[in-house]
């Protein structure tokens, strides 16, 4: 046998096992964000995601050495789910406010699953996990909403006397605090009509005349 034949044929079973430990750890990921969205990071146990799938809770520990890398891994794919969704978003768009309120329908359909509040269990139950998010979104955030203002100011929608740091951080904070069931309980407060009536308040404070033209247009929807 050529020597190459004898290397994939040696390597060949490797491969596969690869193959099926690669889509059985995403296949545990997405259930397992599911559930953390559904019923909370803390609620949701390994036996409860093993049962969800049919498989056995060895399978997972086979993948994930315990519960506090899954949820560090499954809040990071959501993560990047969500920035890269958001960042197609402002790459297709024509003008920061229309973006705006793109990413609060593509938000609203990404986060439309929550029944609870799991960004307070993840802050209270798996602080490392809670705070290397925050980190990602504080950075991601400012980032994106520094180039927004600065767009909607050369584009002539938004004042050019806002201090475009300040209000990307105040931003940051509203969609943030907007999430906190605490402050804002799901029995009163859904959360399409926090974002809507955040966005509002947000742009409100910072467009000109035209850029208020371009706003009512939304607001009337």
């Amino acid at each position: 046998m050529k020597l190459w034949k004898l290397f994939w044929f040696l390597k060949f079973p490797f491969y596969i096992c690869t193959h099926f430990y690669l889509k059985m750890k995403n296949l545990i990921v997405n259930k397992a964000r599911e559930l953390f969205l559904t019923l909370g990071f803390k609620s949701v146990t390994m036996d409860h995601i093993a049962s969800e799938m049919g498989i056995s809770k060895k399978t997972i520990y086979n993948c994930f050495d315990n519960k506090n890398e899954l949820v560090s891994v499954v809040t990071n794919v959501m993560f990047d789910n969500i920035s890269n969704g958001i960042k197609q978003i402002k790459k297709d768009s024509i003008d920061p406010i229309s973006e705006l309120y793109d990413i609060k329908l593509f938000l609203i359909n990404i986060l439309k699953g929550e029944r609870t509040s799991p960004l307070y269990q993840l802050k209270k139950y798996y602080p490392e996990s809670h705070k290397e998010m925050t980190k990602k979104q504080f950075e991601f955030m400012t980032k994106t909403a520094t180039n927004s203002l600065k767009n909607g100011i050369r584009l002539g929608l938004f004042r050019k006397d806002i201090n475009v740091d300040l209000i990307s951080r105040l931003y940051f904070n509203g969609m943030i605090g907007i999430r906190d069931k605490e402050i804002f309980p799901l029995e009163i407060y859904e959360q399409t009509f926090l974002m809507e009536n955040y966005i509002e308040y947000h742009l409100r404070a910072i467009v000109t005349n035209k850029g208020l033209k371009k706003l009512n247009l939304f607001i009337k929807k």
